[in-house]
């Protein structure tokens, strides 16, 4: 984490309630995207809330959180240009923000650790890119790739 531990500290805080806020609002439009099939803008609402969350992780050096909040936007962003979002692709996106959640549960609020692999994030992440017809999905180029945490990096 390249910030220091007791600026980080102070400012987590503030990020969880922002970051917590921002995926409730995500919930709430894919919630109004399981009634009504497809709305424009509450599609764009999930797109601006995971831009956001993305953004704000990252500022904290957050970078698993960063990076999967832009992998979703970016198959989401992909998704509402191609097709319909179906039940099962709905599903998928649930399951995400799901992780999403435990993520910012999990984070070490004295460190900024989130001792966690990326297996869960990319078999979610195949298989929302999977439902909405992304098999060769691409992540945007301004993302870094998953990577795996090590042993040694979850004891630090």
């Amino acid at each position: 984490m390249p910030n220091d531990t007791k600026e980080w500290a102070q400012r987590f805080p503030e990020f969880l309630v922002e970051a917590e806020t921002l995926l409730a609002k995500s919930e709430e439009c894919l919630s109004h995207l399981q009634l009504i099939s497809n709305d424009k803008d509450a599609i764009d609402c999930m797109l601006s809330t995971l831009l956001k969350l993305s953004s704000k992780a990252d500022a904290l050096a957050l970078a698993a959180v960063s990076e999967f909040s832009l992998h979703i936007h970016g198959l989401l962003s992909c998704a509402q240009n191609h097709m319909d979002l179906h039940d099962q692709a709905l599903d998928a996106l649930k399951d995400c923000f799901t992780l999403l959640a435990w993520q910012l549960e999990l984070i070490d609020q004295t460190t900024g650790q989130l001792s966690l692999d990326d297996t869960e994030q990319t078999s979610l992440i195949e298989a929302f890119a999977f439902q909405v017809g992304q098999s060769q999905f691409q992540p945007p180029s301004h993302a870094r790739p998953f990577r795996l945490v090590s042993f040694s990096e979850r004891q630090a």
